[in-house]
């Protein structure tokens, strides 16, 4: 077993481990919105909220950086 498959067995059982620890129900209220889901499912899209913002925030930041340094050379 190479490497790569190696590290990615471990990781697919940790992620296993974890979603079996995190199968509590949870109810999830904002505003007048309320619902109920897995607390591994909320974990996983807070996680994929974050990161979109991550790179939302990243991918503004190269533009403005870009559109300052072609302003500059103009």
């Amino acid at each position: 077993m190479n490497f790569k498959a190696g590290l990615l067995a471990i990781l697919a059982l940790l992620a296993l481990i974890f979603l079996i620890q995190n199968m509590d129900v949870v109810t999830v209220k904002f505003l007048l919105w309320e619902m109920s889901m897995s607390r591994a499912v909320l974990i996983f899209f807070l996680l994929l909220i974050g990161f979109m913002a991550g790179w939302f925030l990243q991918s503004l930041l190269f533009y403005r950086k870009k559109k300052d340094v072609k302003n500059i050379k103009s």
